[in-house]
């Protein structure tokens, strides 16, 4: 599957992006690409530009208290966080400093926040920090999860984004789908690579691939 991989850059910063195609199932659809981010949330270097790359598109925003990273973002979060102070994003936070934290999922698959990082979310400015957007579920489930803990969602981020927004909410990527040339995402009852017999090339989540 490797041999496939192919390297296309965002026009902005020329961040790096390695795309596989064929057949793959995510846990809410069948995708005909595989995004490999593994460097992007892991090589510092390349973190500094997605953060570089994701702050000059929030000209519009003024204050970030939260930044809730998912998918593994957390590298990201840390540098986008110093980058949007660095660009002169306000903080309502006591020490003047924005919050970097990720939630813990329980058996059910919810997203939570333990009593010590729930007053970094009640009342305060949060911006979602994601690897990638195809169905919007996830974002869903983080909007849910925000608002119970009783935060007030500001912005959307993302390294790929194959939606523009979500409940009038705007999703700033890195790459869109305008990116990866023929890029689809299907429900898995509906998958014409399963109605054709095609096998799965892999199941991919936010932590990589695993080959079948």
């Amino acid at each position: 599957m490797e041999e496939r991989m192919v390297k296309i850059y965002s026009q902005m910063s020329r961040v790096p992006l390695k795309i596989i195609g064929g057949h793959f199932a995510t846990n809410h659809s069948h995708i005909n690409y595989y995004i490999d981010m593994t460097t992007l949330k892991t090589r510092l270097s390349e973190a500094m530009m997605v953060a570089e790359e994701l702050t000059a598109q929030y000209r519009y925003l003024d204050v970030v208290d939260t930044i809730v990273c998912l998918d593994g973002m957390q590298v990201v979060g840390a540098f986008l966080a110093a980058k949007l102070e660095q660009a002169g994003v306000k903080s309502t936070n006591e020490h003047k400093t924005i919050y970097v934290v990720t939630p813990e999922f329980n058996s059910n698959s919810q997203m939570i926040f333990r009593d010590n990082i729930a007053p970094m979310i009640h009342g305060k400015n949060i911006l979602m920090l994601m690897a990638s957007v195809t169905t919007g579920l996830t974002i869903n489930k983080g909007v849910e999860c925000i608002q119970y803990y009783g935060g007030k969602l500001r912005g959307i981020s993302s390294i790929f984004s194959a939606i523009d927004a979500l409940d009038g909410i705007e999703v700033n990527s890195v790459f869109t789908k305008k990116d990866l040339t023929g890029y689809q995402t299907y429900d898995y009852r509906n998958c014409p690579f399963c109605k054709k017999g095609i096998p799965l090339d892999a199941l991919v989540n936010s932590y990589g691939y695993s080959k079948l």
